[in-house]
């Protein structure tokens, strides 16, 4: 999750990334460059389809969407993010023209965080989502692990692809946490086989190979994502941008 200032927790090399779905471009640039002043990395979309695809893939750690957006609105990409895992804890953050207290209500009812009217103060704009940001960081916040669609929560145990809950055992969660925790360095088998099982017992090789069998089996196209070193282990490696994934 992100921390309050530049910088996400998770990982200090990454600034804060926050998704801006708003059709007014003038309006979304404003919002932007106050952003990115504080050192927040802002990506902006003008169409609420592809806003929504923009979070999907590539979950940001504060959303602010526009109520009217041409495909879809934003209180539609609200419930889409609260019906994904992946999505589900980002902070959202409504900024429109609809004053109207329903509207208020209902977003807030799906599960917005925070609502600000147009006109608004680009340094109240800058707190509000500094705030959420914080609240984000200090309150319930998850280890999560994620390549892409995949995502692993280390506090619930929970996985899911594409937003869709993967049906993991303890020991092939602990498998697949490990190897992700690691991108790009091969982990020694016995090593594997001790995370999983408690030891290294060299006669139960064959274990290790079962939950790695099974594991592929559950992740369909990233399945690739764990290769094979021969004669040492297993790795994970990130999909290919090519791969179409």
């Amino acid at each position: 999750m992100p921390a309050p200032g530049g910088y996400n927790k998770a990982n200090k090399n990454m600034p804060v990334q926050i998704t801006i779905v708003e059709d007014d471009e003038d309006i979304a640039a404003l919002v932007a460059y106050n952003l990115e002043r504080q050192g927040w990395k802002c990506t902006l979309l003008h169409h609420g389809t592809e806003g929504w695809e923009q979070i999907r893939s590539t979950v940001p750690d504060c959303v602010i969407l526009d109520m009217m957006l041409p495909g879809m609105d934003g209180m539609e990409i609200l419930q889409e993010m609260k019906e994904h895992d992946a999505t589900r804890n980002i902070p959202a953050l409504f900024l429109t023209a609809r004053s109207e207290l329903d509207d208020r209500l209902e977003g807030l009812r799906l599960g917005a965080d925070d609502y600000v009217t147009k006109p608004f103060s680009s340094k109240e704009l800058v707190l509000r989502v500094r705030n959420l940001l914080h609240r984000a960081n200090n309150g319930a916040s998850r280890v999560m692990l994620q390549h892409k669609e995949l995502c692993l929560d280390k506090i619930t145990h929970q996985a899911s692809l594409g937003g869709r809950n993967l049906e993991l055992t303890a020991a092939e969660f602990k498998l697949l946490a490990y190897l992700m925790e690691h991108p790009g360095k091969v982990q020694d088998r016995y090593d594997l086989q001790h995370v999983i099982l408690g030891h290294s017992d060299t006669t139960q090789t064959r274990a290790l190979d079962t939950h790695i069998k099974r594991l592929r089996k559950k992740l369909g196209v990233y399945a690739e994502c764990i290769a094979t070193e021969r004669g040492v282990g297993y790795v994970f490696q990130p999909l290919n941008p090519d791969s179409g994934v």
